[in-house]
């Protein structure tokens, strides 16, 4: 099965099992690192925390899952855990349930001369990010983000 098919198949297989633990599905991924092939999902808690004891409960009821469901022909190792607290800002919806937060930002293109940002997260408004960098305020167009995380508050 195709790599994306199956990313399909897994967010459609543990999207329910999920939510029925109180809890959103943040992303999953199927990676070959080494001689292993991982499949790794990536669970939240709005407000809280995610606890060992709830990747543990995801675990358990997608290996039983994914085991009726037989996807995977080739061995493979499953973990399930939080995205972490540099967890990528793949969205708008992120970007925007973000805003106060320390983030890392890098662009396509140079935006004021650099294709790299940090900087407190001051808005997201009609499409562009309002970043408090020092003592100056940077704008970034959504459209030329590249890539975008949170970063650990020191």
């Amino acid at each position: 099965m195709a790599k994306s098919k199956l990313a399909e198949l897994v967010r459609t297989l543990a999207e329910p099992i999920v939510s029925e633990l109180g809890l959103e599905l943040f992303d999953s991924e199927y990676v070959k690192e080494g001689a292993d092939w991982y499949l790794r999902v990536y669970i939240d808690k709005p407000d809280a925390g995610v606890t060992i004891e709830d990747c543990e409960a995801v675990s358990q009821r997608l290996s039983q899952e994914l085991d009726r469901v037989d996807p995977i022909s080739d061995q493979y190792l499953l973990e399930v855990s939080s995205p972490g607290l540099e967890r990528p800002l793949r969205s708008e919806q992120d970007i925007a349930d973000n805003i106060g937060k320390l983030v890392q930002v890098a662009t396509f293109a140079p935006v004021a001369g650099q294709k790299n940002f940090e900087g407190r997260l001051l808005a997201f408004e009609n499409g562009e990010l309002v970043l408090q960098i020092g003592k100056k305020q940077q704008k970034i167009a959504y459209a030329q983000v590249a890539k975008a995380r949170l970063t650990a508050e020191i």
